[in-house]
């Protein structure tokens, strides 16, 4: 029997290059039976986008059965929230207790499809029972600058490979690696370890996967699953990004503390500057220490967000409604 995968995808402001991202899915060799748009401020969402592309429906109406699927192709269902009330765990949580399937793919609105193979190839790894969450490969866009292209393959090689407990002697952190941008998740096994932290900074994915690899369970990298995204962040953006990215290792240090992820960052900067000067650019090492620079302050003060003023916490958070939530500080 085919196991039934629906699909989440979070909104804000979608535009054309979105429509071209539903396409892509509504086309896969292995279509999702529905995909769940949560989108934050109705009044932001363009409706014409879904227009064309088949069966649209409120989020609550009933689901497709096989037959109907093979017919009319994968329902588009869409939910409006308010931007104060999204939450990147708890609004993803809401989103896949909304749905049934054996299968749950989270995407971001960003991450295009590279081929029609995407959903196919990510159901492959689940073969194994031990596996329960399979992420994709990220590639870079044509716009992407040196530095970034770099990171993603050092974050994303083309080699796939099933990750549990046993590799944290020689992967550390990135043993519990696993992004949201496109990974899907076995239903049974997100019900059974209590799905994502209902209310998280960022990073739900990650503290999951590291609760899956605790729990004697595996993590799947599935590099021939490819999605195109990538972002030319600058300085700034990394030091606010890195900032909650601190916070939540901060809030979750019975996870964060299996391995340092601090040394990874550390082998990354190497290697990226080994990588310049063999490609002859040692100018770009400038940017490279600026950027890190960023990443390194941003993080060190997250991870020690307790001990600084209120209003310096939201100044350096990247998510700033986060903490309109009952979050102390």
């Amino acid at each position: 029997m085919n196991p039934t995968i629906d699909v989440v995808i979070p909104t804000w402001k979608p535009d054309a290059q979105f429509r071209e991202v539903l396409l892509k899915l509504i086309r896969q060799t292995r279509p999702p039976r529905q995909i769940l748009l949560i989108n934050t401020e109705k009044e932001l969402f363009d409706e014409s986008l879904l227009e064309g592309l088949g069966d649209v429906r409120a989020a609550g109406e009933p689901c497709q059965t096989d037959s109907e699927l093979q017919k009319t192709g994968p329902v588009i269902r869409v939910m409006h929230i308010r931007k104060m009330d999204f939450d990147h765990g708890g609004t993803r949580h809401m989103a896949a207790e909304m749905l049934d399937g054996d299968g749950i793919l989270f995407m971001t609105q960003d991450a295009m499809p590279e081929n029609s193979r995407l959903i196919e190839c990510l159901l492959r790894p689940f073969e194994d029972p031990q596996v329960c969450v399979s992420y994709a490969r990220q590639l870079p866009r044509q716009d992407c600058s040196l530095l970034e292209r770099f990171t993603r393959n050092f974050n994303y090689p083309p080699q796939s490979r099933i990750k549990t407990a046993a590799d944290l002697n020689v992967l550390g952190i990135k043993t519990a690696f696993c992004s949201n941008v496109c990974a899907m998740y076995r239903r049974s096994a997100y019900e059974e370890f209590g799905g994502f932290e209902r209310h998280t900074i960022f990073n739900e994915d990650m503290i999951f996967a590291g609760r899956l690899i605790q729990g004697g369970k595996a993590v799947a990298y599935c590099a021939d699953a490819e999605v195109i995204h990538s972002h030319n962040y600058s300085g700034t953006a990394q030091f606010h990004r890195n900032f909650d990215l601190g916070v939540s290792q901060a809030e979750h240090p019975e996870l964060f503390s299996i391995a340092s992820s601090e040394s990874e960052g550390v082998r990354l900067i190497r290697k990226t500057a080994e990588y310049l000067v063999k490609k002859g650019k040692p100018w770009l090492l400038f940017p490279l220490i600026w950027q890190s620079g960023c990443k390194y302050l941003g993080y060190r003060l997250g991870k020690n967000y307790r001990r600084l003023p209120a209003g310096m916490v939201r100044a350096c958070s990247l998510n700033k409604d986060y903490w309109n939530h009952g979050t102390g500080i």
